[in-house]
């Protein structure tokens, strides 16, 4: 008996050791570190395991007192990862996420990450159900193997994993994956990414964050410091952004607003060897245009005139964009010169039109048509906005299914940016001015108070377009609108110029400009000169323009004027009716004739007025910028504020993004930081997140973070998004052990503002 109660006891020692070893490491492992944002599964069952080691039930039987069964079990699988491994695969294959991710924490706690298979099913199972929360699970997943043990990570999973993220709207999470793959030296090819990249490019932040990563990516190239020769940069060189990878990022930075970033992308493709495609140049031409870059369009000209392929739409939007950059400079010239070519070749196309119109009537009545505009009607192409699973993912080795989503999402974003075009618009391929651009060219004209360039204009464009009334004219709509917002010195002097040029505008112009004169009761020299001028034309006015005559004569006591009207008005026998052609074109109640008239008033009551200096002394300063003249910038910029111009924010781009490249001068980013503070509390100078994410930048690089932290307090007040893991690796990278030991006991106040600025900041971005 004593023999076996030794054998008993050895073995009871024996396993409560072992026991409490592993109760030990279940009760006191800490939370998963990888575990962020999310709530923490699994933990209450993992603890009430573990007490269960620590105290199992006795059996009393012939062997003495043991384990029982039960308790075997437990110890069993708890020492049994392989066990774990199983089920977390069968609860992915039967999509139990609940239980596969308390399985995947009780491997982490017991014995680490799982293997490589698994750790692959766990993070494209979870990814692959399109759930925001599992999505950041996996994500989770992802970011803990590669801190800890990056070889566990496969390629295609984090490829899939940062696709669905993407995809579901969680850009800057899939951006992050892709930059953790670069790390890895794991280079997904760019027909890969740039899947990732369109489905990121549909939001605003997504658009952000997909230039970023372009200009990451394309950082690796430039300049010729990858050898293609070399067999081992054959996977480097795959992952290399094409234009078709410009192009996606380019148009929703187009459609978004994040046009500056766009013009370093462009400045980067010749320093990576990428030559634009031909529906590029159209994209290149919006970014100049929103750019200010008057000349860099003029260039463009020539090379979309004698392009190869390119649609109608994009013609259309390269004119428009030509149209936008003169009137943002004042060319009025050019502009006038544009547009009355465009209504030239209308007329004349007009003209050719009638006479195909009988062919295409012909063909019409003998029911042909072209087999494969039938096809394309019936047939149109669809795409499958459902994302693929992760087997069709895996069958696709040339990711040739992702390329066409990508080309769809693109085609979006070209749809929303065709819609931003107003200027211009085309009809069987003959492109016409719309009401908008005659609306911001006259304004432009009553601006600069060039009123004879004006009538020149007017003149010129009734001669080429012939209306069907002359009441519904250009010329009428455009003086009547300056009646209707005051302007009744303009629209006399316009009215003067159309009379000596021998244009017809009718008699409601001269009705209505004559009871604007009554309304104002200041003009008696001004009535009597348009009554005469209206008797030489021949123009008979209605009978509610004489009562407003007559009436304005006795207001000023002149009964004697009063008299000879109403005599006047008797012997015209003019309809007591009236004219009332005038409020029809007002109301504009048949087939929009007033539509100009509408568009100009609306955009001279408009609060925009452009300074075209300021655009002048940007180009300079710009300039400057690339040649990192920044002496020469900053005098410029000395003589533009001399001049009365206020800089925006466009010009204090150009600067802070000059100095980051330069590297080393913070100092003067912070005297910019300054100015720009001072100009937005007295001025309507506005902080756009282009802006404040370069100076965020230089002053995260360059150490100041007293100024950093009130860049991300505007940043975060205004809810503009701020790409952390960007920060946080350029803290890793430049300022590691910055503040790392004990505060010292002496320091200057300025010195304890500093630090604790510093400490701030990297608690913001998640290091302490």
């Amino acid at each position: 008996m004593l023999c076996v109660g030794r054998i008993c006891s050895r073995y009871y020692a024996g396993h409560a050791v072992s026991s409490l070893l592993v109760g030990i490491r279940c009760l006191f492992a800490p939370q998963s570190p990888h575990h962020v944002g999310s709530k923490y599964h699994g933990t209450h069952q993992s603890r009430d395991s573990s007490t269960k080691t620590l105290k199992p039930e006795l059996n009393i039987g012939r062997c003495g007192a043991c384990f029982s069964t039960v308790t075997g079990t437990i110890l069993v699988q708890a020492h049994d990862p392989s066990q774990l491994a199983m089920e977390i695969e069968n609860a992915i294959d039967q999509q139990r996420f609940d239980d596969a991710w308390r399985a995947y924490e009780k491997h982490v706690h017991m014995d680490g990450l799982p293997r490589k298979s698994v750790l692959s099913k766990l993070i494209t199972g979870l990814a692959e159900s399109c759930d925001h929360h599992w999505l950041k699970q996996s994500y989770n997943v992802v970011s803990h193997a590669f801190e800890e043990k990056q070889e566990l990570l496969d390629k295609e999973p984090l490829i899939y994993l940062s696709l669905i993220l993407a995809h579901c709207a969680l850009p800057n999470l899939a951006l992050n994956v892709v930059r953790k793959l670069v790390k890895m030296e794991a280079y997904p090819p760019v027909a890969a990414w740039s899947a990732i990249l369109a489905h990121m490019c549909q939001t605003n932040t997504g658009a952000f964050l997909g230039a970023d990563l372009v200009m990451e990516l394309g950082y690796l190239f430039q300049n010729n410091r990858v050898d293609p020769r070399k067999k081992s940069n054959r996977p480097l060189l795959s992952m290399k952004p094409n234009s078709f990878t410009f192009n996606i990022v380019l148009t929703a930075s187009l459609v978004f607003g994040t046009t500056r970033k766009a013009e370093q992308l462009l400045e980067l493709m010749p320093r990576i060897g990428v030559k634009p495609e031909v529906n590029l140049l159209i994209v290149m031409a919006h970014i100049y245009e929103r750019n200010g870059r008057r000349d860099e369009i003029r260039k463009l000209k020539r090379h979309v005139d004698e392009a190869y392929g390119l649609s109608e739409s994009e013609v259309r939007q390269f004119y428009d964009c030509l149209l936008s950059c003169h009137l943002k400079f004042g060319d009025f010239d050019y502009a006038v010169d544009m547009v009355l070519d465009m209504i030239r070749k209308g007329k004349n196309a007009k003209r050719s039109l009638e006479a195909a119109k009988a062919v295409l009537e012909a063909v019409e009545n003998r029911k042909f048509y072209f087999p494969y505009e039938k096809a394309d009607a019936e047939n149109p192409r669809s795409c499958s906005s459902q994302m693929l699973s992760h087997a069709s993912f895996f069958k696709d080795n040339s990711f040739g299914r992702l390329e066409l989503d990508a080309r769809e999402s693109v085609r979006l974003l070209t749809d929303k940016l065709q819609e931003q075009v107003g200027l211009v618009k085309s009809e069987h391929g003959i492109l016409h001015p719309t009401e908008t651009m005659y609306a911001k060219l006259v304004k432009a004209f009553l601006e600069a108070d060039k009123i004879s360039a004006l009538a020149s204009f007017l003149v010129k464009a009734s001669k080429e377009d012939s209306p069907v009334s002359v009441e519904s004219s250009f010329v009428v709509q455009v003086i009547n609108a300056c009646i209707s917002l005051g302007l009744l010195e303009q629209a006399h002097d316009l009215l003067d110029e159309m009379r000596f040029s021998g244009i017809r505008v009718g008699s409601s112009i001269y009705s209505s400009l004559l009871k604007a004169y009554c309304k104002e009761g200041q003009h008696e020299d001004d009535i009597t000169a348009l009554l005469k001028d209206a008797q030489q034309a021949g123009i008979q006015l209605d009978s509610s323009c004489y009562e407003d005559l007559i009436q304005s004569r006795v207001n000023h006591s002149n009964t004697t004027g009063a008299l000879h009207l109403f005599k006047e008005l008797k012997n015209l026998n003019v309809l007591k009716a009236g004219h009332m052609e005038f409020q029809r074109i007002v109301q504009g109640s048949d087939d929009n004739e007033a539509a100009l008239m509408t568009k100009l008033v609306e955009e001279v009551r408009s609060d925009h007025t452009v300074d075209h200096a300021v655009h002048e002394w940007n180009n300079v300063i710009h300039f400057f910028c690339k040649k990192r003249l920044m002496h020469d910038a900053h005098r410029a910029l000395n003589k533009m504020r001399a001049s009365g111009h206020v800089p925006n924010a466009q010009t204090f781009h150009s600067l802070i993004t000059a100095y980051a490249a330069i590297g080393g001068k913070y100092v003067e980013v912070t005297d910019l930081w300054g100015e720009m503070k001072l100009l937005a509390s007295l001025s309507s100078m506005k902080f756009d997140q282009e802006l404040l994410d370069s100076l965020l930048y230089c002053f995260v690089r360059g150490g100041f973070f007293l100024r950093a932290m009130e860049v991300i307090e505007m940043m975060e007040k205004r809810e503009m998004f701020i790409d952390k893991y960007k920060y946080k690796s350029l803290w890793l990278k430049y300022h590691r052990t910055l503040y790392k030991g004990k505060a010292p006991k002496v320091q200057t106040e300025a010195q304890l503002k500093r630090r604790e600025a510093a400490i701030r900041f990297k608690k913001w971005i998640g290091l302490t």
